[in-house]
């Protein structure tokens, strides 16, 4: 069973970090805590589980299957450790340098698996997170694999579908599931593009070059947008600029944060984060752990059960 060990410089906050990674508490493909985090995936040598665990001043880590030794490779990028944040300049906003200096080892991680973050995000858009959640949760359930290792097996942890497998299924196969035909077809064209997509994360160049780039691949799938462009660079490949363009919320805290406006546009949230290009996305992970949200107004409604449309 192969295993590593990092020596940190720094602290590392696994929460904070790993954080975008995890889909809520329920997610089948990993579990997250203060002190560890376990994950299941895909690798181009195989399946994989990590264990991450902090002992100390150190990361240790071990993994599972025919992909472990590469998850354990990619360690120092998914916890942090490869992320720079040169050119960053927190002092442009006293709100943003508050919230720099509370959190000093604010770090992004990344996993280098592009479609795994893609598989999760198509069912997101435009929906509301409980509904994404059960459409994720019950793919992974029913298309998905027991990921390897006794870990794995006591933790319940599931490979999300092999891509293969979801290119081969036609729409309505995913209609249980809370997934019309163009969320649908999406999903079939991404993952029926897989095999090119996993090459986005050996583009060079920084991680704002490399994410600009594969951003653009990306988008020339009909259906991904910028906002599951910037959602899958984020997590994916750790880019530091990727905005979400289009999310219903981040355009108002934004706007809340910066400007102290209620409401805001994509065009407004732009040009709010416009001073810190090359490391918007920083800027936009600081306050969503700020703990702050703009006003809400107007009732709250039940999502929608889509099965029964």
């Amino acid at each position: 069973m192969p295993r590593r060990r990092i020596e940190l410089r720094d602290p590392v906050d696994l929460r904070v970090v790993l954080g975008p990674h995890v889909r809520g508490r329920g997610d089948p493909t990993g579990r997250l805590s203060a002190r560890s985090a376990s994950r299941a995936t895909r690798t181009p040598d195989g399946p994989a589980t990590l264990l991450v665990e902090l002992r100390g001043s150190s990361a240790e880590a071990e993994a599972w299957g025919p992909g472990a030794d590469r998850v354990l490779d990619g360690l120092p990028a998914l916890l942090g450790l490869l992320d720079d944040p040169a050119g960053f300049d927190p002092s442009l906003h006293p709100l943003i340098a508050d919230l720099a200096r509370r959190r000093p080892t604010l770090r992004i991680g990344w996993t280098g698996a592009v479609f795994e973050a893609l598989f999760p995000a198509v069912p997101e858009q435009k929906v509301t997170g409980m509904e994404a959640s059960g459409a994720i949760r019950g793919l992974v359930r029913d298309l998905g694999e027991p990921a390897p290792g006794p870990m794995a097996a006591a933790q319940g942890l599931r490979l999300q579908p092999a891509p293969e497998l979801l290119a081969t299924l036609p729409y309505y196969a995913f209609h249980p599931y809370g997934l019309e035909q163009r969320r649908a077809e999406t999903l079939r064209r991404a993952a029926a593009a897989a095999a090119k997509l996993e090459h986005l994360a050996d583009l060079p160049g920084s991680r704002a070059v490399v994410g600009a780039a594969a951003s653009a691949a990306l988008r020339t799938i009909p259906g991904v947008g910028p906002w599951t462009a910037a959602e899958v660079t984020f997590r994916a490949l750790g880019d530091p600029d990727a905005v979400s363009v289009g999310d219903f919320h981040l355009k108002n805290l934004v706007a809340f944060a910066l400007a102290g406006a209620p409401r805001g546009t994509d065009e407004g949230m732009v040009a709010l984060l416009e001073p810190w290009r090359g490391h918007r996305a920083r800027v936009i992970r600081l306050l969503e752990l700020s703990g702050l949200s703009a006003p809400r107004y107007g009732p709250r409604f039940a999502p929608i059960d889509r099965r029964t449309m």
